[in-house]
């Protein structure tokens, strides 16, 4: 058994952060080596993203997709806010340059390709699991009680709905669209009692705002 599977089967808490924090340490050495750099590293990131959503799975329970008619709203939803709202409030990070392969690589370079690809996918299979079992799971929960499996998914506590959906909001450049996105998916978690609807819309939301990305262009939302 590897390191990571002893250290999550130990404790629940573990299975829940680790994959997290690996995560945004990896985002954040994005921006440590140079332009190009950075989509070798987020290729890279969602293939540790992926084997750790696989490692996961045994030691997550709730870590199950479930596609519901209000997933699917709730996804479309949060994506149309998203575009819709952008140009109403300043962003974090706007001195950054966007992150497009296109323009880094080439237009019709098979190297954009593939890193466009990985970043659709990444951001539609893998995000979505480890950010909600991270927030909505296991924070959420962790703020109202110590023992937080012991507490359903489907009760509300104001302030950890806030506060949770507060620092969701704030791992994204677009802060606001990032908090509304954060009490969406929320929402779905406490009226369905469970994560994997959450997890679903999550995973709708950024397969279309990916697709209209590469089809406007608009590669600000990346």
């Amino acid at each position: 058994m590897n390191f990571f599977r002893q250290k999550a089967q130990a404790s629940p808490i573990y299975a829940r952060v680790a994959p997290y924090v690996i995560f945004i340490l990896l985002t954040v050495a994005q921006e440590m080596f140079g332009e190009a750099a950075r989509y070798w590293i987020y290729l890279g990131k969602t293939i540790v993203g992926a084997w750790l959503v696989w490692e996961m799975r045994s030691f997550v329970s709730e870590m199950r997709w479930e596609i519901s008619t209000e997933a699917v709203a709730v996804g479309i939803g949060v994506c149309i806010m998203w575009v819709g709202i952008d140009s109403f409030y300043s962003h974090m990070g706007s001195d950054q340059s966007p992150w497009n392969p296109r323009a880094q690589f080439g237009a019709h370079s098979t190297l954009a390709s593939v890193f466009i690809a990985g970043r659709v996918l990444g951001s539609t299979f893998v995000v979505p699991p480890i950010e909600e079992v991270f927030f909505r799971s296991f924070l959420y929960r962790y703020f109202v009680r110590t023992d937080f499996q012991q507490m359903p998914f489907n009760r509300f506590h104001p302030t950890s709905f806030i506060v949770t959906s507060a620092l969701f909001g704030c791992e994204h450049s677009q802060w606001l669209a990032g908090i509304l996105c954060g009490c969406a998916y929320q929402w779905l978690v406490i009226s369905k009692n469970r994560l994997g609807d959450a997890i679903a819309a999550h995973a709708i939301t950024n397969f279309l705002l990916g697709f209209w990305v590469v089809s406007q262009g608009a590669w600000k939302f990346w």
